[in-house]
């Protein structure tokens, strides 16, 4: 049984040329940039990848996915990644899965780091970033309520760059 959408219809292929954006709308907040490189309008929602450029150490605050798994690929640089309890040092090619439910946040180590995230299922996330880029230096409080919005939680501070 899938989870598809009765009237999706997958597209014939979905090229998104590197260092693309998939609709041509690239995304700049905080301290990368964003480009969408599967949508889920491609997956009829089942999954959606972003490819971030981050050019400050740091990341996100610590949070929750309820309803999704997200996966981390790095493609330069290193990461930290905090996944429950467990702290990850990933370099260019490593991989990692944070499951849905489970507390998670990374930071960038490296002067410039790249990520490939992709979420299961793309569920708000596309929105997320969206919403997140068109505000002006927020406030934790202001980026708390955008993940809440958009079906996150924040549990807690980002991790420390090392």
């Amino acid at each position: 049984m899938s989870d598809l959408p009765s009237d999706f219809t997958p597209p014939a292929g979905v090229f998104v040329a590197a260092d693309t954006d998939r609709f041509g709308t690239p995304l700049t907040f905080l301290d990368a940039w964003f480009n969408v490189v599967l949508s889920g309008k491609d997956t009829g929602g089942a999954a959606c990848s972003v490819d971030t450029n981050r050019t400050l150490r740091g990341g996100p605050p610590l949070h929750i996915h309820p309803d999704q798994d997200e996966w981390f690929f790095v493609r330069e640089g290193s990461f930290d990644i905090r996944v429950g309890a467990a702290l990850f040092h990933l370099q260019a090619g490593d991989t990692l899965l944070a499951p849905r439910g489970v507390p998670h946040a990374f930071a960038n180590t490296s002067e410039t780091g790249r990520m490939l995230v992709t979420f299961f299922p793309a569920g708000q996330m596309e929105e997320f970033f969206h919403t997140a880029a068109a505000l002006t230096l927020p406030t934790p409080q202001a980026m708390a309520a955008v993940f809440a919005a958009h079906g996150m939680k924040v549990v807690g501070p980002g991790l420390l760059p090392r």
